[in-house]
């Protein structure tokens, strides 16, 4: 499976801490290896870095990059998750597996260039919906749900059960 790297535009830290913090998290539980975020918070990257030292994994969040500088140093195809791209069902077998990916999802209104610059602009739904859900459902296609259940090697586990809450602290390897 290639590399997953995640762009987020138009993050707004007095607004949207908490939805940007939910895509982080996403990103982290079904595969992606790092998020770019083009507003500088500190708050957030300390806050991503506790649950990856705490659930393990190898994934860092970086703050402050500019969507433009990301995407041209980046070596692999561009995903774009919008509701006026092509359909999910009909792109995703065209997207490489073989091939590293970035996926930029906005906040806001994107830039009409981000648009031209994706190697594909994809559609997770026609109707007006949130951005972790359009990214939690075209990371679960595109990676199988391979990562969701996924030893990370943490400090911590979380086991499944129906019910109660069950977290094994693990011992350190």
């Amino acid at each position: 499976m290639s590399d997953i790297r995640i762009m987020r535009i138009g993050h707004r830290p007095e607004r949207d801490k908490r939805v940007t913090t939910h895509v982080a998290l996403c990103s982290r539980a079904l595969g992606a290896k790092e998020v770019f975020v083009d507003t500088y918070d500190p708050k957030l990257e300390e806050n991503i870095h506790s649950v990856s030292e705490n659930f393990g994994g190898d994934f860092s969040v970086k703050t402050g990059v500019k969507w433009q500088d990301a995407v041209k140093e980046f070596d692999g195809k561009v995903v774009h998750l919008t509701m006026y791209g092509r359909r999910l069902d009909e792109a995703l077998p065209e997207i490489p597996k073989d091939e590293d990916i970035m996926i930029i999802v906005g906040a806001e209104k994107v830039p009409p260039e981000v648009y031209q610059r994706a190697d594909f602009n994809v559609s997770v739904g026609n109707q007006p919906h949130s951005e972790i859900a359009a990214l939690a459902i075209f990371l679960y296609l595109y990676t199988g749900g391979e990562t969701l259940y996924a030893d990370k090697g943490g400090r911590m586990t979380v086991i499944p059960n129906e019910r109660g809450k069950t977290v094994v602290e693990n011992i350190p390897r």
